[in-house]
């Protein structure tokens, strides 16, 4: 993330300065979505999930979050390409988490409203405001001020600066709450499948193309975020407790079993790194 303006400029030019920035563009995308999420909790405690207001904040916040991840795959193409480093190819780019949000919120803003779609993105977007807030917007606004130097000490010594308590306040937040928010999100992701498998078992409209597409995203989460696989193994444990309780009827328990040897199967016939290693792998000799 690129430092806030210089301190010595006045407050209108360090705000300018800031306001030019392709990184405050990220952050008011974000901020927006944010103000979309939240005004359309609103119209959804109302249940006025198809007003005009709140198909416009559904919409919005899908744009929003695709500018904010197109911004980030932008940015990072961008460096690939003044470092002159070999351009990257297609399966390279779909392994960044990045590439799979912004394709993800793209999906999303042309499919039929599923509300707690938006959540994870709200998530993200809650850490993404305050780590800009804390690391450029604070001191644009309120400048770090300078520790007077202790009595005896070296003229040459490198001054001290102390930052505003907010920032110290929000760098607290980040840390004590962002593991367990990406755990929440990961859980999210899971229940939004269960969701979007159910609407298809009722053929509900684009319902099948979007459960492939949703598939193969967690599949892909699954094999890169660990807060993903904890929140599998979770599940299948309190699935598992549920159904090992006495009086369960044996076709409850023979039908999940059945689909854990499915998921399992379809996991082991999705991992790219097998096919990967394996066309790698040298041939043995005779």
């Amino acid at each position: 993330m690129a430092p806030p303006p210089p301190a010595d400029l006045p407050l209108a030019q360090r705000i300018q300065k800031l306001a030019q920035t392709l990184q405050f563009a990220w952050f008011a995308g974000h901020a927006t979505l944010l103000i979309c999420v939240t005004r359309y909790a609103f119209s959804w405690l109302r249940m006025n999930y198809y007003g005009g207001m709140a198909q416009f904040c559904y919409r919005t916040t899908f744009l929003s979050a695709a500018l904010t991840y197109g911004i980030v795959v932008y940015k990072t193409w961008r460096a690939r390409q003044k470092t002159g480093a070999k351009p990257a190819n297609v399966v390279s780019y779909l392994t960044d988490e990045n590439v799979q949000y912004l394709l993800l919120a793209l999906v999303w803003l042309f499919m039929p409203q599923y509300p707690i779609a938006m959540l994870p993105f709200a998530i993200y977007s809650v850490f993404h405001v305050a780590t800009y807030t804390r690391a450029n917007l604070i001191p644009t606004l309120m400048p770090p001020t300078k520790v007077a130097p202790a009595a005896g000490a070296e003229p040459s010594a490198k001054p001290q600066y102390t930052q505003h308590p907010m920032s110290d306040a929000i760098g607290s937040f980040v840390k004590q709450y962002y593991d367990s928010s990406m755990s929440v999100v990961a859980n999210i992701e899971l229940i939004l499948w269960i969701r979007i498998l159910l609407s298809a078992i009722i053929f509900q409209r684009r319902s099948w193309i979007l459960i492939v597409i949703y598939t193969v995203f967690l599949r892909t989460r699954f094999a890169q975020s660990s807060h993903v696989q904890n929140s599998f193994s979770t599940f299948e444990a309190r699935i598992d407790n549920l159904i090992g309780a006495q009086g369960t009827p044996p076709a409850a328990r023979q039908a999940w079993e059945t689909a854990k040897g499915l998921a399992r199967q379809f996991h082991q016939a999705t991992d790219v790194n097998k096919y990967i290693s394996g066309a790698a792998a040298p041939k043995k000799t005779s």
